[in-house]
């Protein structure tokens, strides 16, 4: 299962968007997400449009799951002249705290469209399963655990 650990990322993200801010490697700006369950695996989507894949980091020590990510500033060249610029460049980071009711070494990652997107699989011995009784009698009976 997953856990939100900071209640106080929403804030973080109005402010920056208000006040501009830039995220920087000591002081990341906040990702947007999404996290839901489908079937046996969990699914989370990081909002990181405008972000080269090669600028992405994905790292799992012990249960704590850690996403950064770099916008760089576009490649210019002595004829451009940018016109309009909303998009905040600099650092993203998110952390997620990971149940240990999940597999952490089956993590995919996909990144298509601006979005990064992992599957964390259920742990086998998490999943539910059923249990055959045995008896005197020559019938047995199942019961779902």
């Amino acid at each position: 299962m997953l856990m939100r650990t900071d209640p106080f990322r929403e804030l973080d993200r109005l402010t920056q968007q208000v006040l501009g801010t830039a995220g920087t490697w000591s002081k990341p700006a906040a990702m947007p997400m999404d996290a839901y369950r489908a079937g046996d695996e969990f699914v989370v989507c990081f909002d990181l449009p405008g972000v080269a894949p090669d600028a992405i980091e994905l790292d799992i020590e012990r249960n704590v799951l850690t996403v950064k990510a770099e916008r760089r500033p576009l490649p210019g060249g002595d004829n451009v002249e940018m016109q309009v610029s909303e998009r905040p460049l600099g650092v993203f980071s998110r952390q997620l705290f990971l149940g240990e009711s999940l597999d952490t070494d089956r993590i995919a990652a996909d990144y298509e469209a601006g979005v990064l997107t992992l599957r964390i699989p259920v742990a086998e011995k998490a999943k539910p399963r059923r249990i055959e009784i045995s008896g005197a009698q020559s019938d047995r009976k199942e019961i779902q655990a």
